[in-house]
């Protein structure tokens, strides 16, 4: 059965999870987005790439952030974007997502961005646009419950890329809330295939997934432990607006067990880099001395995500 995220011929047609995608298909995300991340750096503003190409941003879900970067990474490509304001929307009013879909593809869009706190939303999309002989509109998920987050999976991976130049002998710790997070399968999925040895996921018991070893990562629940010797430290958010039930006694005693201090830092190799999504919770996820010290890549990751994300749309959109 072919892979819903590619056409008949191997190409990238959506980019609903990293899970199952080839390794060729990453490496080429990873490889398009290298002259995008050189164009950002001389400040060229915008690339025709997209001109004439319209791009529909639903965001079902609040991101102020991962919605402005593929606002900024259409924009760029010289896309006509269109942000659907779905509080007042007709969704709003009881119409149900297939009809908000249906009803924008009728206007011409060539990409739909979608961010939904159901998981499946995006594939749900995709099929939808499948069978009704749409398939021309293009999906990116950009984050669905639980479930997936790629580009932020992949600039991550780009991220990792540029310090690091490969995966094959690496040792990268995800720390935290890897249960509710959507980042975590995503990150998961793509060092797997990417060829990353060993993977170690540092976490509260409550905060992992049930048989999340199936995963082929290790688990360590000693943050010591888990950090010794790592070429990559992948912070995760604590995701409080999806935590049902009292998972942990407070943040303060989350950070007093699993918060990255200088100290636990220390412990990892001496280049070893640091990584997080955001938002960052200072003092409950990450001492300030480390997002702000020198081991510390995070704001990078944004310069890069808006790199990738355009190196998906173009991609997407068949620009050689």
């Amino acid at each position: 059965m072919r892979n819903p995220q590619l056409n008949a011929k191997g190409e990238l047609q959506h980019l609903l999870t990293t899970e199952g995608l080839p390794r060729a298909i990453l490496t080429s995300i990873l490889d398009t987005a290298e002259p995008f991340t050189e164009v950002a750096e001389r400040e060229v503003k915008k690339l025709p790439l997209l001109r004439g190409k319209s791009v529909f941003n639903l965001f079902f879900e609040n991101s102020t952030r991962t919605r402005t970067t593929f606002e900024i990474a259409a924009k760029r490509l010289s896309a006509d974007v269109i942000n659907l304001n779905i509080n007042t929307s007709s969704a709003a009013k009881g119409e149900s997502l297939l009809d908000t879909v249906d009803n924008l593809a009728a206007m011409q869009a060539d990409m739909f961005v979608v961010r939904h706190a159901a998981s499946g939303a995006p594939h749900l999309i995709a099929e939808h646009l499948a069978n009704t002989g749409k398939d021309h509109i293009h999906v990116i998920n950009a984050g669905d419950g639980r479930h997936a987050h790629p580009t932020q999976g992949l600039l991550d991976m780009y991220t990792i890329r540029h310090y690091k130049r490969e995966f094959t002998g690496l040792t990268v710790a995800i720390v935290g809330d890897v249960l509710h997070s959507r980042v975590a399968r995503s990150q998961i999925h793509a060092l797997t295939t990417l060829g990353v040895p060993e993977i170690r996921v540092i976490a509260p018991k409550t905060l992992l997934p049930s048989c999340v070893e199936r995963l082929g990562v290790r688990v360590c629940h000693d943050i010591h432990e888990g950090l010794r010797g790592v070429d990559v430290v992948m912070m995760l958010r604590l995701q409080n607006e999806r935590m049902q039930g009292a998972l942990l006694p407070s943040p303060q005693e989350y950070f007093k067990s699993f918060g990255l201090t200088p100290e636990r830092m220390a412990l990892a190799k001496p280049d070893a880099i640091v990584m997080h999504p955001g938002p960052m919770n200072r003092g409950v996820e990450i001492d300030s001395a480390v997002a702000d010290g020198p081991h510390a890549v995070i704001l990078p990751q944004v310069t890069f995500g808006i790199a990738v994300r355009m190196a998906v749309m173009a991609m997407l959109a068949g620009v050689k």
